[in-house]
């Protein structure tokens, strides 16, 4: 029997630096389509959003944010390389603590055993470049 499907809530940070998101671009083989997400992650059992979208950033990047402010919520049903999702998403502004990782092109990311990039792009490359912002509903909360 497969894994039970359910609805996660999780929490994601719209870091933003001089017109720019800070994102992590990915790509679905299925759909061969690329997307472009806000860091953040999982809400732990028992943990407020606002203390998870502190601590998953904390651990992705091993960098402080302040400012934390809820911006919204949206729910995000969508397929992912085959396989439906579903999450209900809290979406915080922040700001880093360490102003000098604005400077920086790219962020070294990492989450668990994955690790991957984190880049700055602008709002216009969000809504026409390859890879597109998501979930979407996140461009009525910027």
């Amino acid at each position: 029997m497969g894994k039970k499907q359910r609805i996660r809530p999780i929490a994601l940070c719209l870091l933003q630096w001089e017109g720019r998101l800070l994102v992590h671009e990915g790509y679905d083989s299925v759909k061969q389509v690329g997307f472009a997400r806000p860091l953040g992650g999982g809400i732990d059992f028992g943990e407020t959003s606002a203390a998870a979208v502190v601590r998953e950033i904390r651990e992705e990047l091993g960098a402080a944010i302040t400012a934390v402010r809820l911006l919204g919520i949206v729910e995000s049903i969508f397929d992912y390389e085959g396989k439906p999702g579903h999450e209900i998403v809290f979406v915080y502004d922040g700001r880093f603590v360490d102003e000098s990782l604005y400077g920086q092109e790219e962020l070294a990311v990492v989450e668990g055993k994955r690790q991957f990039t984190a880049v700055w792009r602008s709002r216009q490359d969000l809504r026409a470049g390859p890879y597109p912002l998501v979930p979407e509903q996140i461009w009525d909360l910027l």
